[in-house]
């Protein structure tokens, strides 16, 4: 028999719940659920009705359950299912999408299955980040970030114009800047600034061409390779940056520049030494 794994992990700044479906062969009858599914097919083949329609689910197909949406589904060919969902509870739903819009309505999807790349985009990261239990704001910024891409595109139309914001802009990034060894979030982003997070994130990614979290990982980068190139050790850089680990710091350090930090450090503390040495 083949295993079948299923994990629930819920993040409690975001009060949201993750969860991943590995090896699933159990067909699930005709249901519905009281909150919001995002959901993202991994890998398996199957058979969806909802609200009466049908679907043939299949490898990068995403799903969007409103509250009382029902639906059933099954494997097609015998086919095991690996997938990603994310529930969220309408009060929840209606929070964001008030930060989001402006209005405090709760969304209704017209489309219960998209196939969207940049939907999927910004949902694996997020997934990844919450089942691995990351307490970085990254994860914060790809919700905004998705939900944001959902609601224009699948649901209610609301105001897109992107403010611009550059006074505000350029406060978050002078925070970033002098705090970048501390533990900054969203929130401290947003109260500097007088932003919602919406207004934040699409103000601070048009200015600067990235999100607020990718400017302070390139921060800490920058200022990890002049310790790193002053020989100081990666373990004592990660900490002087504000990496939460070694491993965290390694990870992003070669994401970055395409070597570990120990790595680069070896190319100038190698330079002031003669053959003899």
């Amino acid at each position: 028999m083949k295993k079948e794994t299923r994990t629930i992990v819920v993040d409690d700044k975001l009060n949201i719940e993750a969860y991943l479906l590995e090896g699933i062969v159990q067909p699930f009858p005709n249901h519905f659920h009281d909150f919001y599914v995002i959901g993202l097919m991994e890998r398996g083949h199957r058979y969806l009705n909802c609200r009466h329609e049908e679907y043939s689910l299949m490898r990068s197909d995403m799903i969007l359950f409103n509250p009382n949406d029902n639906h059933g589904c099954a494997p097609l060919n015998e086919d095991t299912l690996y997938y990603r969902g994310i529930n969220i509870n309408s009060n929840v739903m209606l929070n964001l999408v008030e930060d989001i819009t402006g209005e405090r309505k709760l969304p209704r999807f017209t489309k219960n299955v998209i196939v969207d790349d940049e939907a999927k985009s910004y949902y694996q990261p997020l997934h990844e980040m919450i089942m691995n239990g990351s307490q970085e704001f990254e994860r914060e910024e790809y919700l905004y970030l998705l939900l944001s891409h959902l609601l224009q595109n699948y649901a209610q139309p609301f105001d897109t114009i992107v403010p611009t914001c550059n006074i505000e802009v350029e406060k978050a990034c002078v925070y970033i800047e002098e705090n970048y060894a501390k533990r900054i979030s969203l929130d401290d982003l947003c109260e500097i600034t007088n932003l919602s997070k919406s207004s934040l994130l699409r103000a601070f990614t048009k200015v600067k061409g990235v999100t607020p979290y990718r400017y302070l990982e390139a921060i800490r980068i920058n200022e990890s390779r002049k310790l790193l190139e002053k020989g100081l050790q990666p373990i004592d850089v990660a900490q002087q940056t504000g990496f939460s680990d070694q491993s965290h710091f390694t990870n992003y350090f070669n994401s970055f520049t395409g070597l570990t930090p120990g790595a680069y450090r070896d190319i100038f503390t190698s330079k002031g030494k003669t053959n003899d040495e």
